[in-house]
Parts: structure tokens; C-alpha cells; sequence
């Protein structure tokens, strides 16, 4: 959901400039003269070692006319191969509604020969959709690139209609740069521009011709990333630009107003009408309890009312532009469709009809930002979800969300402050986390294992909570053809003689059910075999995964995106003459009330199968998923001790005929 009007434009720009921001220019349609000593240039002075650095990375934003344009330009210097293949190939990415003009590329040889990038080079393509919208990319491969070449491009980028306010600033890359610089004709229809640097030390602005100010960053570091690492604008060096009429702003007195003023927009659109109040109470007839109404509800909201927004709400374009706007929640209820904001709404009218106080509440998003009311500005309150309050306690739901669980909210909208709207004193309340056992990975498999180490049977993959959110948004509206490549390309990337049939996906846009893979599944030479010895790794379904931390230091914080839990049952039916001659469970390994793994290995009575079964959790009760660097050897050991859970191999021997009929003959009594 989002409920705030002048945010909508903010958070639109924002992850635009997030995307952009990458490849900067200059102003005009001139290269900038090529110094010498670049051109000489064997290693970057920055940074030591660097595979490529930034000479110069310049943009230029126009804020004074009707649209918002940027000229960018990009100096790179490549020192090796590794930045040849890094850095040779661009892409400038964009939404529909913008455009990219004006590109022109170089590449400048180490002995000063210039070869042009033709025009003819420059394709579009889509890359990804982000939040229901197209991602495309002006994309080229610069012409002649070789270790000790200059490479630079420019263009220009227009955004119709869009304006700087909440405008981010990036100072890092993913090389290292000798001069980032920007130069900003600020509006003055928007009050005194402001600015505020994260992550780095804040550079002023200082006045330039023709109306334009610039700041500037030398020898800026390169930006690495880490696995399970914050959100890039928690770590990475970038200055939020906005406009503020006030000359100072006292943080509480801000969100009260913030509060108050958005509680008076929110309640007129969830007035019950008659029609609503009828309904209200057809649908929470026979329940016994508050949250047993609010949940029949939700259901109700997101079952009987098409969601617009949804790429698969099967609405086509032309179908889209026959409905109409629905301005109430009984308009929404009428027509059964409505957008995602249309939904929330009607949800707390639904809830306000039922007796409950229903309020908009307001929340920064974790997977962009780790907020702090402190800093008073709604930039990072990327939107909202529907407090409803239970007794003394404020529950939070997203009626709109149509796969998140009942009881659960997006992952990055648990743990987070948010402020709920209030006509006298909207109150900060933390969301809740839920627990590792909402989000569950639940995989079985019933395997046959061959005397030549062939292991082949049938699987199922369960996914619940965030799991199931993340695959069914993933897969949605990809085609059958699509999901079933996806799975493939999963299994093949850890077992790569893996060979895949049957496949089916069940339940890819339930609301309510788990997402389920199942599949039938031969892998040659999964047992390695010696002699009259078969070794076998019980745990099938972490073969071949890598370590989850490697590197023995550390620069950021860890960060789980949220608690999960994992359970697996393999059934392996042993080949005819073998039997076990070394399969001792491991021992488990805990971590408190943070995270635990235990291990069950077990024989049929018959002696013939094989029964492994593995309890995983992370996060705990209190949902500890960030963790300081200090914590990191830590974390780093008990990563590893589990992998060396999962790798635990056990041992088969080949019995001999006298010892296989006599084990024969006792089966038999």
C-alpha cells in the first residue's frame, strides 16, 4: 500500500537515481580533454590492486525547466582484464515513461587511438520489473577495450514531469573513483534546497555559473558488496538532496504534523457505507474472537476483490481503461476489483464496521533502509499498512498484500518503527517479526540409490511465510515453460549431472496455500564408490552448497533478511547386498535461542532403507537477524560447523553372499 501523496513521486525518482546513478556525465557534447599521464596509468591511485578506476564521474541536473534532466559522464580507466570484462559493457537503464538521448562512447587505446562506439552498437532491452513496472536498458559493449585503455560515455536522461525533491546523491562504485561530481540547478519554487550526506562525511555545496551548485568526493573507495550484508544505502556513501520551507525542523513536532494531517486525509476514504456495514457482518458472522473477525476480513478483501495492481489480476489493458476509478470503499465493494490502495481502504472501513479502531500506519522498508524517526522526512517511509487495534495492542496488517500470510506483513516491513496516524498524538509501535517457523522450507525426498552410485527418486519442495512470497512473486507471471527452467536451473547449479523430469508447481498464485514443487530427479554418481565401499552424503538437499560466509574478514554487518526454519526428510532405499559400515549421526550444533541444527539418521527394520532427517532454525524468539562485524568469526564458525553437518558422509559396504543370505534368512524369521 502506499497512502501518501507526495511520497509517490519520491519513492519513484528515488529508485530510479538508485538505478542510474551508476553511470554519470558532463554537460554539453564535448570529451573532455585526455591527459597524458592517465593515459600512462598502470594502477589505480586509490586503491591497490583495483581492476579499474573512475577518473572522472560527473552529472549534471537541471531542476529549473518542466522536466528534470541529467547529463552524465564517464571516465574509466582499466588497468587489467578483470576490469575489461567489468567495465567494457554498459547498461543504461530506465522506465518507459523516460528517455535516453544523446549517447556517445569511446574508447581511447593505450597508444592514443580513439575508436568510436557506432551508433548502430546502442540496443534496448528489458532487464527486470520492478514493483509491477519495466525495466529497460539503453545497453552497448565499448569498442576495442584492452588493460590501459581510457573508456568514456555520456548521455543525456530526461524524466517528464519529475522533480528533485528526495533526490539521492551516490559517491561510491563498484571501482574505485578519483573525482565524483555533481552540479545541481535547484528550483526555487520548492523552498531552500537541503542536503544530508549517510555513510560519509558531508561535502557543502559551492556556487557555479549559470545557476547551478556542485559537491564533489575525491579518492572515493570502491563499494563491495558482501553476502548477507544491510541494504546498499546503509553502507554506501550517498547524500539525499530535498527542498524545506522551515529553516529548522524539530523531529517530534514534524511526524505529529505528519501524523495528524495524513489521519485526516485516511479517515473519509474508509467511511462504511451501508452496503459495507451489511457485508461487514456477513462475513464475520460466526466468529468467537476479535482477531477471527479481523482474519475472515482479510480473506474476504483479498478473495472476493480483484487486485488491479497485481500483474495477475487478469485484467487486460484494454479492460483497464473500461473500468472505473472507485473514489470509496463502497465503490470498491460494488464493483468487486479495486487497486492496492483501493483494498487497504476497504479493509479498514471493514474493520471500523466491525468495531475496531483501524488507522494508516506509516513504515520505512528495510531491504532499501534501516529508518530513524530522528531524521524528519517521509522520504523513507516507503508506505503503509492498515494498525488495527486489539484490546491495548496495535495488530498490523496488509490487506492488499496477496500473498503475505495472515498475522505476517512483508519481511521488510517487520521489525521497523511505524507511526500511526492519529487526529492528537500519532504513536511510534514497532512491527512485530515473525517467528522462524512461519517461513519454513520444508523438503522431502524418496530416493533409490543405485550400486553405481546413481541416486534417483521423487521430491517435494514446500515453501510457507516469506519463502512462499518470494517464489510465488517470482514465478507468477512467468510462463509454465518459464518456472519449470527456474527449478531446473536451481538444481543444476549444485548438482550438475542432475537430470529432471515430471515436474510440477502447484499453487504459484494461491493466496493462502504453499508454494510446491514437486519433481522426479537422477543423479549419476552422487555415492562415490571404492571397491566394495559406497560413500554417500545423507543430506541431499545441501549437496554442493557452498560455504554461507568464506572470506575470513569482514567490512559490514550481517543481516538476515528475516528468521526461517528448514526441515528435511530423505527416505533412501539402499542398493540389494549393501549396508551400513559407518553412519553416526552428527552431533548437533546451537547457537542459544539464536539458531539450531540437529540431525536424525536411521535403518528400517528390514535393514534396506535409509531414513535422514534435519530440524534447521535461524533468528529466534526475539528475531535476531542483524548482527555487528564483531559478531562475525562468531557467525562465521557456526556457519561452517553447519556445513559440516551437511557434508557429513556415510559409508556402505558391500556384504558378501554368505553374510547377505544369512542377514536374508533373519528378515525372514
Amino acid at each position: 500500500m502506499n497512502f501518501i501523496p507526495c511520497r509517490i513521486p519520491s519513492i519513484f525518482l528515488s529508485l530510479v537515481v538508485t538505478l542510474l546513478c551508476f553511470v554519470t556525465a558532463q554537460a554539453g557534447d564535448d570529451w573532455k580533454p585526455i591527459d597524458p599521464a592517465h593515459l600512462a596509468m598502470k594502477a589505480s591511485v586509490v586503491e591497490k590492486d583495483a581492476d579499474a578506476e573512475a577518473l572522472i564521474w560527473e552529472v549534471y541536473i537541471d531542476d529549473s525547466q518542466a522536466d528534470l534532466v541529467f547529463n552524465h559522464y564517464l571516465r574509466i580507466k582499466v588497468f587489467n582484464e578483470r576490469g575489461v570484462e567489468s567495465q567494457g559493457k554498459v547498461d543504461i537503464t530506465y522506465f518507459d515513461r523516460w528517455r535516453i538521448r544523446d549517447i556517445a562512447a569511446r574508447t581511447i587505446k593505450p597508444d592514443g587511438t580513439i575508436v568510436e562506439l557506432k551508433k548502430d552498437a546502442i540496443f534496448d532491452r528489458t532487464v527486470i520489473k520492478v514493483s509491477g513496472l519495466k525495466l529497460k536498458s539503453k545497453s552497448f559493449a565499448l569498442p576495442g577495450v584492452e588493460p590501459g585503455s581510457i573508456i568514456e560515455y555520456r548521455y543525456r536522461e530526461v524524466r517528464e514531469g519529475a522533480y528533485a525533491g528526495n533526490l539521492q546523491l551516490y559517491f561510491q562504485r563498484t571501482i574505485p573513483v578519483h573525482l565524483v561530481k555533481y552540479y545541481l540547478k535547484p528550483s526555487d519554487e520548492l523552498g531552500s534546497m537541503q542536503a544530508y550526506t549517510f555513510n560519509g562525511n558531508m561535502p557543502g555545496f559551492i556556487k557555479e555559473k549559470n545557476g547551478f551548485s556542485s559537491v564533489q568526493m575525491t579518492n572515493v573507495p570502491a563499494y563491495r558488496e558482501e553476502p548477507r550484508m544491510p541494504p546498499e544505502d546503509k553502507v554506501r556513501t550517498w547524500m539525499l538532496v530535498y527542498y524545506r520551507r522551515e529553516t529548522t525542523v524539530n523531529p517530534q513536532k514534524y511526524w505529529a504534523d505528519v501524523g495528524k494531517r495524513l489521519y485526516d486525509e485516511f479517515k473519509p476514504k474508509t467511511k462504511p457505507n451501508d452496503e459495507v456495514k451489511k457485508m461487514t457482518a456477513e462475513v464475520t458472522g460466526g466468529a468467537a474472537t476479535a482477531d477471527e473477525k479481523l482474519q475472515k476480513i482479510l480473506e474476504f478483501c483479498r478473495l472476493k476483490i480483484r487486485n488491479l495492481s497485481s500483474d495477475t489480476s487478469g485484467v487486460s489493458t484494454e479492460e483497464r481503461k473500461k473500468l472505473k476509478e472507485n473514489n470509496n470503499p463502497g465503490d470498491t465493494l460494488k464493483r468487486g476489483y479495486g487497486t492496492d490502495n483501493d483494498i487497504d481502504m476497504l479493509f479498514a472501513a471493514m474493520a471500523t464496521a466491525a468495531g475496531f479502531e483501524a488507522r494508516l500506519s506509516l513504515m520505512g522498508d528495510r531491504s532499501k533502509f534501516f529508518f530513524d524517526p530522528s531524521f524528519p522526512n517521509t522520504y523513507f517511509l516507503a508506505g503503509g499498512e492498515i494498525a488495527v487495534k486489539v484490546g491495548d495492542e496495535w495488530k498490523f496488517y496488509d490487506p492488499s498484500g496477496k500473498y503475505i500470510s495472515i498475522g505476517m506483513l512483508p519481511w521488510s516491513y517487520e521489525g521497523v518503527q511505524a507511526l500511526i496516524v492519529d487526529p492528537k498524538e500519532p504513536t511510534w509501535v514497532t512491527t512485530p517479526v515473525s517467528p522462524a517457523d512461519k517461513s519454513l522450507e520444508k523438503r522431502t525426498a524418496i530416493l533409490k540409490l543405485s550400486e553405481d552410485g546413481t541416486l534417483e527418486g521423487d521430491v517435494t519442495l514446500e515453501y510457507t511465510g516469506h519463502f512462499a512470497v518470494e517464489k510465488k512473486r517470482y514465478n507468477d507471471d512467468n510462463s509454465a515453460e518459464t518456472r519449470e527452467k527456474t527449478l531446473h536451473d536451481l538444481i543444476i547449479a549444485r548438482m550438475s549431472t542432475a537430470e529432471i523430469s515430471r515436474i510440477k508447481i502447484e499453487n504459484v498464485t494461491d493466496q493462502v496455500k504453499p508454494f510446491i514443487y514437486t519433481f522426479h530427479i537422477r543423479v549419476p554418481g552422487y555415492a562415490q564408490r571404492t571397491g566394495k565401499r559406497l560413500f554417500l552424503q545423507p543430506s541431499f538437499f545441501h549437496q554442493g552448497k557452498g560455504a554461507v560466509f568464506s572470506s575470513s574478514e569482514r567490512r559490514y554487518p550481517v543481516y538476515f533478511h528475516y528468521p526461517w526454519a528448514e526441515y528435511d526428510e530423505v527416505t533412501i532405499n539402499l542398493p540389494p547386498g549393501y549396508a551400513l559400515d559407518n553412519a553416526e549421526a552428527p552431533s548437533p550444533v546451537t547457537a542459544g535461542d539464536i539458531s539450531w541444527c540437529k540431525v536424525s539418521l536411521a535403518m528400517t527394520k528390514d535393514g534396506k532403507t535409509l531414513v535422514f532427517r534435519r530440524n534447521f532454525q535461524f533468528g529466534g524468539k526475539n528475531g535476531s537477524i542483524l548482527f555487528p562485524v564483531t559478531a562475525y568469526p562468531d557467525l562465521k564458525r557456526l556457519f561452517d560447523a553447519y556445513q559440516e553437518i551437511d557434508r557429513h558422509t556415510i559409508t556402505l559396504k558391500q556384504q558378501s553372499a554368505t553374510a547377505a543370505a544369512e542377514k536374508g534368512s533373519n528378515d525372514q524369521d
